[in-house]
């Protein structure tokens, strides 16, 4: 269902409010032949409405969280209830928002807001109707996330690209409980280097980071931090989980090239990267929902990405999971059994590169998994007139000049991109750069703006087409 009634109507009819007899021509003139008139004129009725204006109901309109406390207030006959703890609901229906909060069926959008003016969510109207119902929860077994990397690729991995020996942990963050595993520790780990491991107990537990962990460039040169497989590192929403520049002064420069140093050297290993969030992140053009990094080197091995972001719009910033910048003398990003999106739901999204995003950065991802990732900007890049730009790789975006990209036993698939590269977008201004695709699949992703004629879900400007060995392309 669509439209005002649609947020309402099954909640309302839960709530015992009768089907109306119409009136000739009903009580609005904006309903005439809907589906719902009869439902609508029940509310009137009931005395629920009075409509959006005079002798109109808006039908087609969203209902906003201010407007559903009006009608559910009136519905269920809420009494009078002291002022609720929130600090947004000033002006139109402060009063019904206080009764539905006494009454138990909202606890608001934050701590201290409400959020009146955003509009109702089929996943918030079911949480109102359940506590409006007095309905008892169902208890939902989480679905399993999906594992780290492709399951079908089982090329063999250099020794360069192999997990780190974390045999011999400089620091260990945690106890041996959930609870000792603080935000707090792995900041302060991160910021002294070394080999970093968790002793969390033996269950999967998520640190919730309540502020950024920063690599500092003058600490120890090799940074690993290996999660076990049990370790998930969440932004919350709100924040990029981890960053590392070698160009920032606040980091501490530590050579006369910081776009050209050999360290700091971090691997990230048996890590899981949820809710990273980088919008307004401005240093070096912003990115990287997940990770940023510039500088040094990074691998990433046996790790996955999961529903993190950075800005929507723009023709540059990118890489809703992970965006690397300047790494020594050229040498690849190594991406090895990692995992970006795996499922509806799960995707990395960003204005370009859901997945990841690089200028004048070479990759080697080898048995690796990219789905469900997004790029939403709009306009390209350079953004077309009138438009905030970006929009280009799916799940995989690269621009510069003398760079390469290969994806060995990697798969790539259902990932989209508004305009161009819903799999890959690798764009060589000089038309140096190299792109070659082994044993691997590329499949179902949709470029909404334009691609590379022979190459679905790619778009490619390089020295040539890219080398396609033992691959599906479709």
């Amino acid at each position: 269902m669509k439209g005002k009634f649609a947020a309402l109507g099954i909640a309302l009819m839960l709530l015992g409010v009768p089907l109306a007899a119409l009136e000739p021509g009903g009580s609005f003139v904006d309903d005439d032949g809907s589906p719902h008139e009869s439902n609508i004129e029940a509310l009137v009725v009931a005395g629920i409405t009075n409509g959006c204006a005079v002798e109109r109901f808006c039908p087609n309109d969203a209902v906003d969280r201010g407007q559903m406390a009006a009608f559910l207030d009136r519905a269920l006959g809420l009494p009078t209830a002291s002022s609720a703890p929130f600090t947004d609901t000033a002006g139109a229906f402060t009063a019904e928002i206080d009764r539905l909060y006494a009454a138990g069926i909202t606890t608001g959008c934050g701590p201290t807001t409400y959020c009146p003016n955003d509009v109702v969510t089929r996943g918030q109207m079911a949480t109102f109707i359940t506590r409006a119902l007095g309905l008892t929860p169902v208890p939902v077994a989480p679905r399993p996330l999906p594992p780290a990397g492709n399951p079908g690729g089982n090329a063999v991995v250099p020794p360069e690209a192999r997990a780190a020996d974390s045999s011999q942990p400089t620091t260990v963050v945690g106890s041996g409980t959930p609870a000792s595993c603080t935000a707090s520790a792995l900041v302060s780990a991160v910021a002294q280097g070394g080999v970093i491991t968790f002793d969390c107990g033996p269950d999967p537990v998520t640190i919730l980071m309540t502020e950024t962990a920063k690599v500092f460039n003058d600490a120890n040169p090799d940074i690993v931090i290996d999660g076990g497989g049990l370790v998930t590192l969440s932004g919350m929403g709100e924040r990029r989980v981890l960053y590392m520049n070698t160009c920032d002064q606040s980091l501490v420069w530590t050579t006369p090239r910081c776009d050209d140093q050999d360290h700091p050297r971090l691997v990230l290993q048996n890590l899981t990267f949820v809710d990273g969030n980088a919008d307004g992140e401005t240093i070096d053009g912003g990115g990287g929902g997940a990770v940023f990094v510039r500088g040094g080197r990074v691998r990433v091995v046996n790790s996955r990405f999961f529903s993190n972001r950075c800005d929507q719009t723009g023709p540059d910033v990118g890489g809703g999971a992970l965006r690397v910048l300047s790494q020594y003398q050229g040498l690849p990003v190594y991406v090895v059994n990692s995992t970006f999106g795996g499922r509806e739901g799960l995707g990395n999204v960003c204005s370009n590169g859901g997945g990841t995003s690089s200028i004048g950065v070479s990759w080697v991802m080898i048995n690796s998994l990219f789905s469900h990732n997004a790029a939403v900007g709009i306009g390209a890049n350079p953004a077309r007139s009138a438009t905030p730009g970006g929009g280009n790789g799916g799940g995989i975006y690269l621009d510069g000049n003398a760079m390469t990209l290969q994806l060995v036993a990697t798969a790539v698939n259902d990932n989209i991109a508004n305009e161009g590269g819903g799999a890959v977008f690798f764009v060589s201004n000089n038309r140096t750069g190299t792109m070659s695709i082994t044993d691997s699949v590329l499949r179902s992703n949709p470029s909404l703006g334009f691609e590379t004629r022979g190459f679905p879900g790619i778009f490619v400007l390089a020295a040539a087409p890219p080398t396609v060995v033992n691959s599906i392309i479709e």
